[in-house]
């Protein structure tokens, strides 16, 4: 294989603590009453050390700080992060640094103290304005508290600001779905991630469902009527959950959906790096527990390590890549797995003939179907295997 060696280089940290744990909630968070934040930032950078050979001469073009609630962390603890972030890595100029905040668990101190440590996107976990959405999801704040939290980024320098959204609510109708919505426009935010609610596995909703949930039907209807909304309002949508302002999209974000690299620090973070020199990719994963992710501190945290084989590396491109409005440029698939796009073409054939994606010798991108049965269009690309007659290679050129 061969492979493109000037792929896009982000960074993901992970800071894992909430006040509480929402019950729809998979991601790796975990309730606490204190931090230990200073020995967790030495923890974040020891991490950060011991990958430096990984990434030898490349800059970093984006950074996004995510949770757990990483704005319960102070901006002394920010501060002291960033300051050995830079000592350590070159960042791009521009770069994009995100940090996620929950309403009610910061406040403008906190956002002008992050704004002068260089970060400059926002990312506001709203997921409702409506209280009593709030409470079926189990959100420790309210509709002010969200509204307030937009104000008080602003007032500190933000002008690069996300908010999330849910819809598929528990006895949600499509006014209310559409009401959130359009809230969110009229505060003027530049970015919105719009998705719906699903009930994951080892979650407390699924182990005790919810009542009322939305059917298919009416979850695509609210779907469809805040698409038009949005698109109205001159947010585009350029990936499956994200809307955005012209030249607002999220770059980190679209980093990963474009299958680029990136570094993962901090308690159970995920990295994908590509060594060009090597012909291969790797996964990394790191210690999931803080507890146990702190008692590692002066050990490499890495618990799982592997590199991506022919399948893997076909089926995590098209799960990304066919997220994204545009699709790809059928070169960059070659750039980012080293291998040929004719070993997929018989898949993309049964794919065009089903009416999920359209695509000729440039660019492969989902069809309006597509978009909407987007997980029956990934899954064709999951049991993908290499035909014995196609070469598994092809030069750079």
């Amino acid at each position: 294989m061969a492979f493109k060696g000037n792929l896009a280089l982000g960074l993901y940290i992970h800071l894992p603590w909430c006040k509480r744990k929402c019950p729809y909630c998979d991601f790796n968070s975990h309730q606490a009453n204190s931090i230990p934040q200073d020995d967790y930032v030495e923890a974040l950078l020891h991490d950060l050390e011991q990958d430096l050979a990984l990434i030898w001469g490349r800059n970093i073009s984006s950074i996004f700080i995510g949770g757990g609630t990483p704005s319960l962390f102070s901006g002394n603890a920010i501060d002291k992060l960033f300051s050995g972030l830079r000592a350590l890595l070159n960042f791009n100029p521009g770069i994009e640094i995100t940090i996620e905040s929950n309403p009610g668990s910061a406040d403008s101190e906190h956002f002008r103290s992050y704004r002068e440590c260089g970060i400059n996107r926002l990312s506001i976990g709203v997921q409702s304005f409506n209280n009593e959405k709030l409470s079926a999801l189990g959100r420790v704040h309210d509709s002010d508290q969200a509204v307030e939290a937009i104000k008080c980024a602003r007032q500190a320098g933000f002008d690069n600001i996300n908010i999330d959204l849910m819809y598929g609510l528990p006895a949600q109708t499509v006014s209310q779905a559409v009401d959130d919505v359009q809230q969110a426009i009229d505060l003027k935010v530049e970015h919105i991630s719009h998705y719906q609610l699903t009930v994951e596995a080892n979650t407390i909703f699924h182990h005790q469902p919810p009542e009322a949930l939305p059917d298919d039907e009416l979850s695509w209807q609210q779907q469809y009527q805040c698409q038009n909304l949005l698109a109205v309002a001159g947010y585009r949508q350029y990936e499956i959950s994200a809307y955005s302002q012209q030249g607002r999209r999220c770059r980190h974000n679209l980093n990963y959906w474009q299958f680029g690299d990136y570094l993962g620090i901090g308690a159970g973070a995920h990295g994908k790096i590509t060594l060009a020199g090597e012909n291969r990719v790797i996964r990394r994963i790191r210690q999931r527990q803080p507890e146990a992710y702190l008692r590692n501190q002066g050990h490499d945290s890495v618990i799982n390590e592997r590199s991506l084989n022919h399948a893997d590396l076909i089926f995590e491109f098209m799960l990304n890549s066919l997220r994204l409005s545009d699709g790809f440029e059928s070169r960059t698939f070659l750039e980012n797995t080293g291998l040929s796009l004719s070993q997929v073409l018989p898949t993309l054939q049964l794919a065009s003939e089903k009416g999920l994606i359209q695509y000729d010798a440039v660019r492969i991108r989902p069809t309006e179907l597509g978009f909407r049965f987007l997980n029956d269009l990934q899954a064709m690309f999951l049991d993908h295997k290499l035909s014995k007659n196609q070469p598994f290679f092809m030069s750079d050129r």
